[in-house]
C-alpha cells in the first residue's frame, strides 16, 4: 500500500473543502436549518407525535440523510471529474499507485467531508429541536458506511459523466426525489397500504429507516435488512469501479 500517494490525494481533496467552506459546508447547513425552522418549529408545533417522537425530532435523521446522500455524491463525482476534465488524471494513472489506492484517496476524502457535514448538521439540529440518540455507536457506524457507499457511487458518476450537466443529473433528478419520497418527513406507516407497498421499492426508505432507528429505536422496515442492502450496494459499487479501472472506461481515452 502506497500510503504516501493515498495521503497526497486525500489531503489535496480535503484542502479543496477548506478553500470552499461556503459552498461545501455553510450552504447545505443553512439549507437544512431552513427545513428545521419550517417543518420542525413551525409545522411540527401543530402536529402530533410520530412513533412517540415529536415531529421536529422525527425529521432530524431524514434531513441528515438527505444532506449526506447529495453531498457524498456531489463531492466524490466532482473530485474525480475535475482531473479528467483538466487532463491531470493521466498523471495519477501513470504514477506508481494502484487503482485501490486512488479510490481510497478520492472516496475517503469525499466520505470524510460528508461525515463532517452530517455531524455539523446534527449539532445544528440541537439548536432547533430536542432529540436523543438511542444507539450512538451504531449511528456513527451507519453514518460512515452510508457516506462511504454513496461517495463511491459518486465516484462512479464522476467517471461516467462526460459533461458538467451529467454530474447533476443523478443527484438532482433521482437521489433527491427518492430521498423526499423515502420517509424523510414522514413515516411510511402513515401512508395508505397500497402506497406503503410501492414505497418499499424505494431504496432510500431503507437508509432513512435504519438511520432513524439509531436515534429513536423505531424503524419502518427491518433494521438488519436495511444494513444488508447498504452493504450489498457498497459491494456493487466496488465491482463497478473495479471494472472501470480494468477496462479503462473513460479514464484512458
Amino acid at each position: 500500500m502506497n500510503l504516501y500517494a493515498v495521503r497526497a490525494i486525500y489531503l489535496f481533496e480535503l484542502a479543496r473543502t477548506w478553500r470552499t467552506l461556503l459552498q461545501s459546508i455553510a450552504t447545505p447547513v443553512i439549507s437544512t436549518s431552513l427545513y428545521f425552522v419550517v417543518f420542525g418549529a413551525a409545522i411540527g408545533a401543530s402536529m402530533n407525535q410520530v412513533h412517540g417522537v415529536s415531529y421536529g425530532a422525527f425529521i432530524v435523521p431524514g434531513l441528515i440523510m438527505l444532506a449526506l446522500l447529495t453531498e457524498s455524491i456531489s463531492n466524490a463525482s466532482f473530485g474525480i471529474y475535475m482531473p479528467r476534465y483538466a487532463g491531470t488524471i493521466y498523471e495519477v494513472l501513470s504514477a506508481p499507485i494502484s487503482p485501490l489506492e486512488i479510490v481510497i484517496g478520492y472516496v475517503g476524502a469525499a466520505a470524510t467531508k460528508s461525515v463532517i457535514l452530517g455531524l455539523v448538521i446534527l449539532l445544528t439540529a440541537g439548536l432547533f429541536v430536542d432529540f436523543e440518540i438511542a444507539h450512538p455507536v451504531w449511528m456513527l457506524i451507519y453514518l460512515v458506511l452510508t457516506a462511504f457507499t454513496f461517495s463511491l457511487f459518486g465516484f462512479i458518476i464522476g467517471i461516467w459523466a462526460d459533461g458538467w450537466e451529467k454530474l447533476q443529473v443523478v443527484p438532482a433528478l433521482i437521489v433527491t426525489p427518492l430521498t423526499f419520497l423515502g420517509g424523510s418527513f414522514y413515516s411510511i406507516s402513515m401512508l395508505p397500504e397500497v402506497w406503503q407497498t410501492i414505497t418499499l421499492f424505494n431504496p432510500v426508505v431503507y437508509l432513512i429507516s435504519a438511520f432513524r432507528w439509531t436515534f429513536y429505536g423505531v424503524a419502518d422496515v427491518n433494521v438488519w435488512l436495511s444494513f444488508g442492502m447498504t452493504v450489498v450496494f457498497l459491494l456493487a459499487c466496488l465491482g463497478v469501479v473495479s471494472w472501470m479501472f480494468k477496462s479503462g472506461y473513460r479514464l484512458k481515452n
